[in-house]
């Protein structure tokens, strides 16, 4: 691929991925998105023959960035403590950069549950909470956790940073009354939650 191929591949990436997010697969049109690229329709095409190997490699794409983003939180040299504290400060701060990504996911949950599952089994998250129990059994015997109390901990540490961002434009409304800026509060839900969690499970 030269040089030039890989800048237009790039572009309609980033363009795709905007109108993606924004109206989902089904309301997405490739003229759009070939319009936002700044190239014609049939150069998309030549890429990309159809909207669904289009929405397909930017779903991936997503899912691989968000992966790389939170590998750290399975890293072995850091405690149990920084981890939680790194999954809140790194999570909220990609949605940050990315606040219509949940929506877009819950959407394609519901549109297409066959796609997550696949993912899931990629991911493995059996095995990720194996890896977790192994590297840090003493601390998780501090904390009180049990293996079977994983699934919860961790599931209730993502609806803490996700339903923000899945519920803004009512918590905007809510916030406003209050006085309440809402990137103030996002970014100050980083150390929050973390400290939340980590509070919740000393006692």
């Amino acid at each position: 691929m030269t040089v030039k191929e890989k800048q237009t591949e790039e572009k309609i990436f980033e363009a795709a991925t905007d109108v993606f997010i924004r109206k989902g697969k089904d309301g997405a049109r490739m003229k759009e998105i070939a319009d936002l690229a700044g190239i014609n329709k049939a150069l998309l095409h030549y890429y990309f023959r159809t909207k669904e190997r289009l929405f397909n490699a930017v779903f991936e794409q997503i899912a691989e960035v968000m992966l790389r983003k939170l590998a750290p939180v399975f890293d072995e040299k850091l405690p149990l403590e920084e981890k939680i504290r790194f999954f809140f400060r790194e999570h909220i701060a990609f949605l940050q950069q990315n606040p219509g990504l949940p929506g877009f996911i819950l959407n394609e949950v519901n549109r297409n549950p066959e796609r997550i599952r696949k993912l899931m089994d990629n991911i493995n998250p059996g095995a990720l909470w194996s890896t977790l129990i192994e590297k840090h059994s003493e601390e998780m015997k501090n904390y009180n956790i049990t293996e079977n109390r994983l699934p919860q901990i961790m599931t209730s540490m993502a609806a803490m940073s996700i339903f923000p961002f899945a519920a803004r434009s009512v918590l905007e409304v809510m916030f406003e009354k209050a006085g309440v800026d809402f990137n103030t509060y996002t970014e100050e839900r980083k150390e929050f939650a973390a400290d939340f969690v980590i509070k919740a499970l000393k006692k």
